[in-house]
């Protein structure tokens, strides 16, 4: 069981009908000035319009004794957060006591410090061999923080408090806590929202087979590593992927009735190891290549960002009314939030969204999507003992027969029905490029809207259109660069140009001369660098007001920028023309450009001339008229 706990308010986690055992089988007491301080500033940065999930509270109901939970996990955070009511308690921010709602099992010390916090912030302590000295220190810590931290407001403070959730898990009657514990102790870190997640849609199924087959697909997806294939069981494999591993997986809930089988293992209830089980792969290696050298996959994004991926996707195909709309940001930290905001007040067909078809229809969603996502969406590949790694758009295919059969991969295959090879096999790379010039250009996970929008028109459109996805993914970027550049006619933003203009660029002068760009790869480069520099070196030669416009910029990474620094752009070439040659490509052609020409020229009219031609090549890949 779930449920969702205030710390301030109605619902809170410290009721004071409600007692919370820490058992011996747990360390004291351990956390320190930054962990604690840390939690106060989460705390206090919240935004105070919205809920904010701050952990979970993993618990096992005392048979026979009335609200009393033995904590199983989460117990340094809950007792942090008791520490920190005390003191709003003491200094009058809070009015009403906490009440001895926390002990400790057979830690006598800890258990006088709990009870005597108020006299102790007072100066009144009455038995000091009697104190828990870490719990002192959590104390004092908390009190210096609030007195010496200048940005802490306590009325604002009490304010965010009250938007803080907890969810406090309650483990089946029959669970090994000694085993449970020793898996969260391996994990070495709190449930995460997408686990919280997991087990409330999971509650929402009735049948222990829907359930344990609802946690098989839950967990192969979780692991974003590799092919989603290769994270069920071969049975499994089969059942949902068919012989060759490689099926769409199947529309309606009722066509997976034969993979609800509920194993002896099962049956004995220790379902909380479903709830928190570690990421897990059936195969240390993802697979081969056709061409027998091992390779393994790195997904571009982490679960639960592919979770609010899916999500949305899911709202858009079913159409689902939404009285709140999702936010812009795809935020980790409104996952649990976003869900709640679908199941709860969204509706289908006028409809309210009953929860365990919401179950049942977001698993399949969840599997499809994954299967997509694999199937057409780039991957960073490592082979053999290469650490740095490549661009990769591959699908799975077999060999062998039986027992023999394993995965391979090969490029992704974008081809219109009875093409030839030659025809549709140079659309892998094209797709692979402009997919990899949006990678770069969002480095942040929570404003890579293109892969909601690639994958929402890959289950709009049938396999025989997928070559289209290439154009698809281009129009994203030109409306980018429409947006956020070429409509405002203002092409002197300087370091402001966003990195979507100079990357999708060089996909357009990649694609003009594909052979002439053969080596050129998209890479992070996140500096935007003036070719003639803002600041010339020793004033040894004269500053230029027109710096920072189009033609007279580059993107650069970091380290290329520390290098470059104020040097004239006939220096740079002179001093770094073989890390010019494998920059970006406006870079390339700018040092070409310099190489005949003085710095002198470049500002009189080469860098305008650069700069016509560039926004030109934008303009006509963007469909806009002068």
């Amino acid at each position: 069981m779930v449920e969702e706990l205030k710390i301030l308010g109605e619902q809170v986690i410290f009721n004071t009908d409600a007692h919370y055992v820490i058992p011996r089988y747990q360390r004291a007491y351990a956390w320190e000035d930054k962990e604690i301080e840390q939690l106060i500033d989460d705390i206090n940065d919240i935004n105070a319009s919205e809920n904010y999930y701050i952990g979970s509270l993993v618990v096992s109901k005392v048979k026979g004794k009335f609200e009393t939970y033995e904590v199983v996990d989460g117990q340094q955070r809950l007792t942090t957060l008791f520490l920190l009511l005390q003191y709003l308690v003491y200094v009058g921010a809070l009015k009403e006591e906490v009440g001895q709602t926390l002990s400790f099992d057979c830690r006598s010390n800890s258990n006088y410090t709990l009870s005597h916090i108020q006299k102790i912030l007072a100066g009144q302590i009455e038995d000091e061999n009697s104190i828990e000295l870490s719990i002192l220190n959590g104390i004092k810590v908390i009190r210096q923080k609030f007195e010496k931290d200048t940005t802490l407001n306590i009325d604002n403070f009490v304010s965010c408090l009250g938007h803080v959730i907890l969810y406090r898990i309650e483990v089946p009657e029959h669970t090994d806590l000694n085993r449970y514990f020793e898996i969260m102790n391996t994990r070495g870190e709190q449930l995460e929202q997408h686990d919280i997640l997991k087990a409330q849609l999971m509650g929402c199924l009735n049948d222990r087979g829907e359930q344990e087959f609802f946690s098989k697909i839950w967990n192969a997806c979780s692991d974003m590593t590799g092919y989603v294939q290769m994270h069920f069981s071969p049975f499994y494999r089969e059942k949902i992927f068919g012989n060759e591993w490689n099926d769409w997986p199947a529309d309606e809930w009722a066509d997976y009735q034969q993979c609800f089988c509920v194993t002896e293992e099962s049956d004995k209830g220790a379902t909380i190891a479903e709830i928190v089980s570690s990421k897990f792969k059936i195969d240390d290696i993802d697979g081969m290549l056709d061409n027998n050298i091992h390779v393994r996959f790195d997904s571009i994004i982490d679960f639960p960002y592919f979770l609010l991926h899916t999500l949305r996707v899911f709202v858009e195909l079913n159409e689902v009314s939404l009285e709140k709309p999702l936010g812009d940001l795809l935020d980790d930290k409104k996952l649990i939030s976003d869900f709640k905001n679908v199941v709860d007040q969204g509706k289908i067909n006028g409809n309210s969204i009953d929860k365990e078809v919401f179950a049942q229809m977001f698993i399949i969603h969840l599997l499809q999507t994954r299967y997509l996502f694999d199937r057409f969406i780039i991957k960073r590949e490592y082979t053999g003992e290469d650490n740095e790694g490549e661009w990769s758009l591959k699908e799975l295919f077999t060999s062998g027969q039986g027992s023999k059969k394993k995965a391979y991969y090969s490029n992704t295959k974008l081809n219109y029905s009875n093409e030839w090879e030659r025809t549709y096999a140079p659309r892998n790379k094209e797709c692979l490029m402009i997919q990899s010039a949006l990678r770069v250009s969002y480095t942040s996970p929570k404003v890579m809207h293109w892969i909601t929008e690639l994958i929402l028109w890959l289950f709009n459109n049938d396999d025989n259109q997928n070559p289209k996805l290439i154009d698809v993914a281009v129009s994203i970027a030109a409306q980018a660069t429409l947006e956020n550049f070429l409509n405002g006619g203002n092409y002197k933003l300087g370091v402001q140009t966003p990195h979507i203009v100079f990357n999708f660029l060089d996909y357009l002068l990649w694609k003009s001369d594909k052979n002439k760009y053969g080596d050129f790869d998209f890479e992070f480069r996140n500096s935007v660098e003036h070719w003639y520099p803002q600041n010339p070196s020793d004033g040894s030669f004269d500053s230029w007001d027109n710096k920072d416009t189009f033609g007279n910029l580059c993107i650069i990474s970091r380290s290329v920028n520390s290098k470059f620094s104020n040097l004239s752009p006939k220096s740079k070439m002179q001093s770094y023309e073989k890390m010019i040659k494998k920059g970006s490509l406006k870079l390339r052609i700018m040092g070409d450009i310099i190489r005949n020409n003085s710095n002198e020229s470049w500002i009189m009219n080469q860098c305008e001339e650069h700069e016509d031609e560039m926004i030109n090549l934008l303009k006509d890949a963007c469909a806009m008229q002068d």
